[in-house]
């Protein structure tokens, strides 16, 4: 990527007027983003979602001065810009229809890791709370060592999950409701510097940007939709783990909670999830770990994919779909997207032509295997 093309692709992310919606359907109309720079007025009014208004905020020489100063930013501070469409952007967060036009990312995670689980939960966890997140990450460790353990740095739940999951050599990601300039709250600064080496930080907000209300409620977003799943420790009835936890639902992610006492008021969150068959009850990791079927590897019987390949015609596509099922036995759609680098578009309809033929069946997790 050129200096040249970061400087456009962080420019429309600071166009007045354009949020990551217009911005992936303007992205969409265009064989490249420095068009829409650089192409004349009369060319831009061609694109349907831009309107003179938009074309005159785009024409703003501030937004690519603005998007220069950000580079030298992330250059100095050796942080990685993902833009939508490249190949290491998040792929759960690429299928999530308000997913960022771009973020910004300082760590050695793997942001496509094969598990990756999101931790929330009150700023005022208790004894109980903290307790329940331990042990949960103790058990990810055990079972799966190579999850990626997400929250937002927060006070509560969030650094509790954090430290737990560094204390059990798991990385961990903070996601950030401001720029990668600073750390809020500023007693957490050392555990994110710990999370550096083992994990990292990310954001879709610009150097600079402080930590106001509404940038929370923006940062909990990827929070849901960068994981397979949310695990809700402990809520109130408001609160922003109960967003999260809502958000994840609506990308139709599978949501988990612990149960709490009856009128204990930092467990009616997490026992209003369940009330409203939002998030399933769990106890432990391991009711998580059979929820989404990491723990269920089925054998397939000696010879059974050679002669499913026998008697049914695959296309292509089709056989690369199956050569994966046959080895891993198991699969999410997202992991799938990301092993095979398709969009999910394409492979919702090789998955449906495969099931049409037999050969394959979606269990509960989002799980597909062979038959």
């Amino acid at each position: 990527m050129t200096n040249q093309n970061l400087i456009y692709q962080i420019g429309i992310t600071l166009v007045k007027g354009i949020g990551n919606i217009i911005a992936k359907q303007i992205i969409g109309n265009l064989d490249d983003i420095s068009q829409l720079f650089t192409e004349k007025k009369h060319l831009l009014e061609r694109i349907p979602c831009l309107s003179r208004r938009l074309i005159a905020e785009i024409h703003n020489p501030n937004v690519l001065t603005r998007a220069e100063q950000e580079i030298r930013f992330i250059e100095k501070n050796k942080i990685t810009p993902l833009f939508i469409t490249d190949s290491d952007y998040p792929k759960r967060m690429q299928e999530c229809v308000d997913s960022p036009v771009i973020l910004y990312y300082r760590g050695n995670a793997d942001l496509n890791a094969t598990k990756i689980i999101s931790v929330v939960g009150t700023r005022n966890a208790s004894a109980y709370g903290r307790d329940m997140t331990g042990q949960l990450l103790r058990d990810v460790k055990e079972r799966f060592p190579e999850t990626l353990i997400v929250s937002g740095l927060a006070y509560g739940i969030d650094v509790v999950a954090h430290r737990a999951a560094l204390r059990e050599n798991l990385a961990t990601v903070g996601v950030l409701a401001h720029g990668l300039d600073r750390i809020y709250p500023a007693a957490h600064r050392n555990t994110a510097v710990e999370m550096l080496n083992n994990g990292g930080l990310l954001s879709d907000f610009i150097s600079e940007t402080i930590p106001d209300r509404q940038n929370f409620v923006k940062r909990n977003r990827i929070i849901a939709g960068i994981a397979d799943c949310t695990i809700v420790v402990e809520s109130a009835i408001k609160g922003g783990a109960l967003i999260t936890a809502n958000i994840a639902d609506s990308y139709n992610r599978d949501v988990f909670t612990f149960p709490g006492k009856v009128g204990d008021r930092y467990s009616e969150g997490c026992n209003s999830l369940i009330k409203d068959k939002k998030a399933m009850l769990v106890t432990s990791a391991l009711d998580v770990f059979s929820e989404m079927n990491w723990d269920v590897q089925p054998k397939a019987a000696a010879g059974q994919s050679v002669q499913r390949n026998l008697f049914i015609e695959l296309n292509p596509d089709e056989k690369m779909v199956t050569n994966l099922l046959s080895k891993a036995k198991n699969i999410q759609l997202n992991i799938l997207t990301i092993e095979l680098n398709w969009p999910v578009s394409k492979l919702s309809n090789v998955l449906f032509e495969l099931e049409m033929k037999g050969m394959i069946c979606c269990k509960p997790g989002g799980l597909y295997a062979l038959i």
